[in-house]
């Protein structure tokens, strides 16, 4: 959510910038704006609505200077505007703010500094800290952002300019992610690798409270303190290329076209990396295994509990949305395990929970894809997924990355437990290595799956049923659909139906339903056919020998494989018919209303 870029160095920084916010369009945004040094003063222009909006500003007056700071803006205080857009000046117009995060003391400090007769242009939170660091500036910028940090109260990610130090950009973060990218013409402040990866894969990792100062020429590192720290220079081994469309008209549909590669790199990374961190874990003295996660990531951890219980058989595994667990009081201690599962590592809920648990002394174990991630660094264990940068809002490949390896964690996790033998270990973990290639079969059905999409459009309700393993992959499908394309979407056990849902299904409904369970294939059928007796419409997705397709049942048939690895195929159908329901509707896929990419705000 919210997306910084900035830059210091030798070259103009307003089309860096302005690149460097395309690059983080994903995160989600209503809003973007630009500032840059330029003869003692800041020159900006902000423009609610998209990029191109910005650049059409820019092109009727443009901008240049070797210093700015750009931003696009996801709204929590004040609505989508021009004025609540960032850069934030002060009302001096000596210090430039670009914020990420939330400042939950705002108001009291807007009341303080209106009292000493400091005006305010907007209705932000985070105009707040422009206007704060003017008060408190007594020459020296970097003592100036220590005293506001030591104020402020939240989650933020900063970026600071000032026109008393044209050549010093100014950085710090506390619960909202920001990199620190290097070149050998300037230097980059960022809230994520794309937006700098054009001109470096050399990138810093800041951890809470730590500062960073920028110059043209050189970074340095500071503690609250004003201590000078080192850090290690981090090299980003993926290239620009994975984070372009590559020929495809949308980022989503080229992320779900690369899963099968991506199946096979997550599971060869594992099983080379990730089996002797396994080894250290003493999984016999857990009672318990909670995952908890958020969105999608929630999902894979339904559908990893299944797994979990059918292998390990552990006395109690739970899934929590994270955004509900730190306020249960939960009973967790030293015998439980908790399994935090999130694409960026940075989703401000599944951290709060990460540390809720710690301190309640539970083991933490992450999944996640970015490595200097917050979640990644201070979860006990850490497995990263090798999904690569995923630029798409609505999630696939990066679901099918934690997908696979919780699978692999649980087969792990049996073997040491000895609730499975070495024999049963190997045949488990050749169905998950047979995934990528089955993932390959399911992505030649494309065109019968786009074309059964294109009628589906008109539906204003659609409902996914499932059993089992299937009842949980079917919340992912429901979720994807109204993700993108807005249209109302509720999954349920196959069994709930006649429990009230049923009296939902009227004539040309259209109800999916996932079945890959031999054993429950006849209780599923059976609710096919009650929902068709009310007139409705049924896409039946997984292994369907005995159905028998006409006008009220399609059929998309799966390749063979063990029910409890099924999910990895299901999720692709379902993706796929969800990106063609909604590109039939002509939606903005990569960039759905509302959404962003990284949730970084509670």
């Amino acid at each position: 959510m919210c997306g910084i870029i900035g830059y210091v160095g030798n070259k103009d920084a307003v089309p860096i910038i302005v690149d460097g916010l395309k690059k983080l369009e994903y995160r989600g945004y209503d809003s973007a704006g630009i500032a840059v040094y330029k003869q003692n003063s800041f020159d900006v222009v902000k423009q609610k609505g998209r990029l191109a909006a910005l650049e059409a500003r820019l092109a009727e007056r443009p901008l240049s200077g070797r210093m700015g700071i750009g931003h696009t803006r996801w709204a929590t205080h004040g609505e989508p505007s021009d004025v609540n857009s960032h850069p934030h000046v002060g009302s001096k117009n000596k210090i430039a703010v670009v914020h990420n995060g939330i400042i939950e003391n705002y108001k009291h400090l807007k009341e303080r500094l209106e009292h000493w007769g400091i005006p305010f242009a907007s209705q932000t939170d985070s105009e707040v800290i422009a206007q704060l660091a003017e008060h408190y500036y007594n020459g020296d910028l970097l003592d100036t952002v220590i005293h506001v940090s030591t104020v402020l109260e939240g989650s933020y990610a900063l970026g600071v300019m000032c026109v008393d130090d044209p050549d010093i950009l100014i950085a710090i973060k506390k619960d909202n992610p920001l990199i620190i990218g290097v070149s050998d013409h300037g230097n980059f402040i960022a809230s994520d690798v794309p937006a700098v990866l054009k001109h470096t894969n050399k990138v810093y990792y800041l951890n809470d409270k730590e500062i960073a100062v920028l110059r043209n020429n050189s970074v340095e590192f500071f503690n609250i303190d004003k201590e000078p720290l080192e850090k290690p220079l981090e090299t980003i081994t993926w290239n620009l290329d994975s984070a372009e469309k590559g020929g495809y008209p949308h980022f989503m549909l080229k992320e779900i076209m690369e899963q099968p590669k991506i199946l096979r790199e997550t599971i060869n990374s594992a099983v080379n990396n990730y089996k002797s961190v396994i080894d250290t874990l003493d999984v016999a003295k857990f009672n318990k295994i909670v995952i908890t996660a958020c969105g999608s990531a929630y999902n894979a951890g339904v559908v990893a509990k299944y797994v979990f219980e059918r292998l390990c058989r552990f006395p109690s595994v739970e899934t929590e949305l994270a955004s509900e667990f730190r306020y249960r009081d939960a009973v967790i201690n030293e015998k439980t395990l908790v399994v935090l599962v999130s694409q960026s590592g940075e989703t401000a809920d599944t951290i709060a929970a990460m540390r809720e648990a710690k301190s309640k002394g539970a083991v933490t174990l992450s999944i996640v894809n970015v490595v200097g991630s917050t979640i990644a660094k201070e979860a006990d264990f850490c497995l990263l997924t090798a999904a690569g940068p995923e630029i798409a809002v609505a999630t696939t490949k990066a679901f099918s990355a934690q997908l696979v390896l919780l699978y692999i964690l649980a087969v792990w996790f049996a073997v040491k437990l000895g609730k499975i033998t070495q024999k049963v270990e190997q045949e488990l973990m050749s169905q998950i290595a047979a995934l990528p290639e089955k993932a390959e079969d399911i992505l030649k059905q494309i065109d019968s799956i786009q074309k059964y999409a294109s009628t589906c459009v008109g539906y204003k309700s659609i409902f996914f049923i499932g059993r089992n393993i299937d009842y949980a992959i079917a919340l992912e499908g429901s979720l994807k659909l109204k993700e993108i394309s807005y249209i109302h979407s509720e999954a349920y056990a196959g069994g709930e139906l006649k429990h009230g849902t049923i009296s939902l299904v009227e004539e040309d409904t259209l109800v999916v339903a996932i079945s890959n369970c031999a054993t429950l294939y006849g209780k599923i059928m059976s609710n096919a056919e009650q929902v068709i007796s009310r007139g409705a419409k049924v896409l039946l997705i997984g292994n369907c020998p005995a159905a028998k397709p006409d006008d009220k049942l399609f059929c998309i048939a799966l390749p063979e494989s063990s029910e409890l690895f099924s999910p990895s195929l299901s999720v692709i159908v379902l993706q796929l018919f969800s990106y063609y329901v909604a590109a039939n509707k002509g939606l903005d896929i990569d960039k759905p209303r509302n959404l962003a990419k990284s949730v970084t705000v509670e």
